[in-house]
């Protein structure tokens, strides 16, 4: 006969065990019976509609600690409301104090984590929540209150955003602290999981474009899980083997995979039926899909955050697609896309046609001097290149005046995303380009132009605004539109040799151009950066923003980067050891490889940096030290640009010159070191304005790359 110890051992054993849920039926039939709805019981359990369905169908069921939750909640519904007609425990006295509702919006690690005690809700139905983007509050120095963004209508196809981040156990983090249940085993459970039952997506750009497919990024855990290596062995072609076991699984269940391969971002997809795209993406974290130079800190936080991070970014710029270079380039094609619905005269059909003002769907070859030497066009030419590229220089050391050496500080100020403001409003080439012997200058035709600027006289302490190198040209050279037009807004009369211009043009990097701006600004705000600072509290916030709020700084750091890569990728280059010369590769067999586009942008933005040096000049007497892309740096007489930047008698900045704020093309404070400490990396030949940070991360010329 069993003892009064076994006995209790046993019942502690069974206390112990996982807790039992009813049935899956009978969870449905305890809901009802109390009034509440699939979408309320989400919100307090803090998942989603999807999920408590999935609950109630038997399709997954809850994870600790939302499981003791919801059990505790279904024997409280089961004492009130009984099969069979039993009698019902009494309801609570109306006095007794009711739980506070469960707040929508939350993110971290605790996002799975359920009330300490959820009682029964009220028996009345509640309105469907509100689904609303990231919550980005921060700490904001502003003087008013931060103006209300408007809020994104919420597409009822992808009501759980656009992305999820997938840990080991199952649990799919996604925007707002929505967690998914995931019960995949392998890879093409997991896109049909994606496709059928996550929610998951997010509505086109551009009426004419198409919707953004899924996003699930994989963590090392779940890539585990799934049977994929935790690193790549193929680190140069950067994918798995095509006789992998994940490979032959993905086309067994008569998935396909793009000509990339099973890489890093990995796009698995099926030929759409009518309408519906049958594509979803995927990230692998321990490939190095987020880049850390991007996306700094990213790959080490928690899912949740990760979730938020890439959350934010696919709100405010695109689901990404890829690096930042590649999110770039996609977004052009988003907002712009190549083709819509036309009718056919003859036919009377809808049909795809070109969407005007867009790059069209066929690559365009450049003209020669426009090309990279590999490049096709360019085999046999001998008539130079054009070289629209960034600042790097430095002054000579001998042009320094012994009253600029004898200043104590060397200050620099950088240019808030100088690409950016480049392409505002910029007109570009759409079409090809014809061929012209001695045309008259026009400064709206976009285009490259042969013509000798060599006998422009300009100040030797300021860099030529002719050539990346800041020297002076030293014969005919091929320049963009913009370079030349600059020449003779200085006064010189300009008589081109010959051109290569474009007949049909547009602003093509204008809506690109506009939401990029508007992430960046309202980025910026969110870390305390606002646009009503005055210069002393913008100096002040930037020297803190950064250390509000990880996420949102690494969302900052992502758009920076989607601008320099989405320019970069339009005169991409051959990859690779194996090419020859004139042989085509894969980037500029794209529509978007377009050399002169990126000459264009990089053409403004180092005349609009010449433009502000010019006119430091002659308001304040100041000349640059050294300049590299969108950085300069100046000898002053204090350690803060406010004691050398040009103001009028009111207190307002002088227009024409270097400008503090947190808009594009407006400054901020790069660094302050000695003179001293200048003149001496002069002297060897070295670049202050690529060492001026002072923190061991030496800036990297901004090339569009």
């Amino acid at each position: 006969m069993a003892t009064e110890e076994e006995l209790f051992a046993n019942i502690d054993a069974l206390l112990e065990e996982e807790p039992q849920l009813p049935p899956p039926a009978e969870r449905a039939r305890l809901r009802e019976a109390a009034g509440i709805t699939q979408a309320r019981l989400a919100v307090a359990l803090k998942t989603t509609t999807q999920t408590v369905k999935n609950y109630e169908n038997g399709r997954t069921e809850p994870k600790p600690p939302r499981l003791e939750a919801y059990q505790r909640l279904l024997n409280g519904w089961a004492a009130r409301f009984p099969a069979h007609g039993a009698p019902a425990v009494a309801p609570a006295p109306a006095s007794a104090p009711r739980p506070e509702p469960v707040p929508e919006t939350f993110s971290g690690p605790a996002a799975t984590e359920a009330p300490a005690a959820v009682e029964a809700p009220a028996v009345q139905a509640a309105p469907e929540p509100e689904q609303r983007p990231a919550n980005l509050s921060a700490a904001s120095t502003s003087r008013r209150p931060a103006k209300k963004r408007a809020v994104p209508a919420v597409d009822s196809r992808f009501p759980h955003g656009p992305l999820a981040v997938l840990d080991g156990d199952g649990s799919a983090y996604g925007v707002d602290g929505i967690v998914l249940d995931c019960p995949a085993r392998t890879i093409p459970e997991l896109v049909e999981w994606t496709l059928k039952e996550s929610g998951l997506g997010a509505p086109k750009l551009h009426k004419n474009g198409k919707d953004s497919d899924p996003l699930i990024v994989i963590t090392e855990a779940a890539a585990v899980k799934f049977g994929l290596p935790e690193r790549l062995e193929d680190r140069r072609g950067l994918r798995l083997e095509e006789d992998h076991p994940v490979v032959k699984q993905i086309i067994k269940a008569k998935w396909q995979l793009t000509r990339r391969g099973f890489g890093p971002w990995a796009r698995i997809y099926r030929k759409a039926q009518g309408r519906e795209r049958q594509c979803v993406q995927l990230a692998i974290l321990s490939w190095d899909a987020l880049d850390g130079r991007s996306w700094p800190g990213v790959t080490e936080m928690e899912p949740a955050d990760i979730a938020r991070v890439l959350g934010v970014y696919a709100q405010r710029v695109i689901t990404p697609r890829g690096g930042t270079a590649v999110n770039g380039l996609e977004l052009m094609t988003a907002l712009r896309p190549p083709t819509r619905a036309v009718r056919d005269e003859e036919t009377g059909n809808w049909v795809s046609g070109h969407n005007p003002g867009s790059l069209g769907t066929e690559p365009i070859d450049p003209a020669p001097p426009e090309a990279r030497p590999e490049h096709p066009v360019a085999q046999g030419w001998t008539g130079g290149f054009l070289k629209e590229e960034a600042y790097e220089w430095v002054r000579p050391v001998d042009l320094l005046t012994g009253d600029e050496a004898a200043l104590p500080y060397a200050v620099g100020l950088d240019l808030n995303t100088a690409f950016l403001a480049a392409a505002a409003r910029l007109t570009v080439g759409l079409s090809a380009p014809d061929h012209f012997h001695a045309p008259a200058f026009n400064p709206k035709i976009p285009g490259s132009w042969l013509v000798d600027l060599s006998g422009i006289e300009l100040d030797p302490r300021l860099p030529s605004p002719f050539t990346p190198s800041g020297k002076r040209p030293e014969g005919p050279a091929w320049y963009q539109t913009h370079t030349v037009a600059y020449a003779q807004e200085l006064g010189y009369n300009v008589q081109p040799l010959e051109a290569y211009l474009r007949r049909e043009t547009g602003a093509y990097l204008d809506p690109w151009h506009d939401r990029l701006k508007t992430a960046y600004v309202d980025t910026l705000a969110d870390l305390g950066v606002t646009k009503d600072l005055s210069d002393t509290e913008f100096l002040a916030a930037m020297e803190q923003h950064k250390q509000i709020d990880p996420a949102l700084t690494a969302v900052l750091a992502a758009i920076k980067g989607t601008v320099k890569g989405g320019i970069g990728k339009l005169f991409e280059g051959p990859q690779g050891k194996s090419h020859r010369d004139g042989e085509p590769w894969p980037a500029m067999q794209r529509p978007t490889w377009r050399p002169d586009i990126r000459a264009a942008v990089i053409s403004k933005a180092r005349v609009n940096m010449h433009r502000k040096l010019n006119n430091m000049a002659k308001m304040t007497g100041l000349f640059p030290l050294a300049v590299l892309s969108d950085c300069v740096v100046y000898p002053t007489p204090g350690a803060s640009p406010l004691d050398f930047l040009p103001y009028a008698a009111s207190g307002k900045p002088q227009p024409g010159g270097f400008r503090l704020g947190p808009t594009p093309g407006l400054a901020k404070l790069e660094g302050v070191q000695e003179m001293a400490w200048a003149v001496d990396l002069m002297e060897q030949g070295y670049n202050p304005a690529r060492h001026i940070k002072g923190d061991g991360h030496d800036a990297v010329l901004d090339e569009g790359e």
